[in-house]
């Protein structure tokens, strides 16, 4: 067990320069970066500024959001977010609940995905979450097998509905 904590580490601040929690003054920038950012997918959102505000702005136990800004020009390079989705651990006399983590939205620009991840995992960490789920779309593969995401057994299927394809 020591050797399996030792590899899966993580530690206890981030490395990414600028980084910090989502403000609602950076609904603007983080509308622009994600809209942009998901337009090179063949299906996806357009956000208006109201739905990024009420979906991303942070709230505890509910979404955690962070940019980070540069620290010469003040100005939002890239975004990372992730929301809770807490379960009920059945008959245990000690603990109750699962704290899950469930990556969100991340767009790379200035940093790399994988250095972006790692800092949402050690703030996962240090706000309490006891798993960290990503699934393999958008551009995550790219960071799954260096940051040592396990392979889950299950499968997804959406339903699209009120979608101009």
């Amino acid at each position: 067990m020591a050797r399996h904590i030792k590899i899966y580490k993580l530690p206890d601040e981030t490395s990414t320069v600028g980084l910090r929690q989502m403000e609602k003054k950076d609904t603007e920038a983080v509308h622009q970066l994600l809209n942009d950012y998901l337009k090179k997918y063949s299906l996806h959102i357009q956000y208006t500024i109201e739905e990024i505000a009420h979906f991303l702005l942070p709230r505890e136990n509910v979404i955690e959001s962070f940019v980070v800004e540069d620290p010469e020009s003040g100005k939002i390079t890239d975004f990372i977010s992730f929301y809770s989705l807490p379960s009920t651990v059945l008959r245990h006399e000690v603990h109750k609940i699962l704290n899950v983590a469930y990556s969100y939205y991340s767009v790379p620009n200035k940093h790399n995905l994988t250095d972006l991840m790692k800092d949402a995992l050690i703030l996962a960490k240090n706000k309490g979450y006891d798993v960290f789920n990503a699934l393999d779309v958008q551009q995550n593969l790219e960071f799954m097998k260096d940051l040592k995401f396990g392979v889950g057994d299950g499968n997804l299927h959406y339903y699209l509905y009120n979608w101009r394809i």
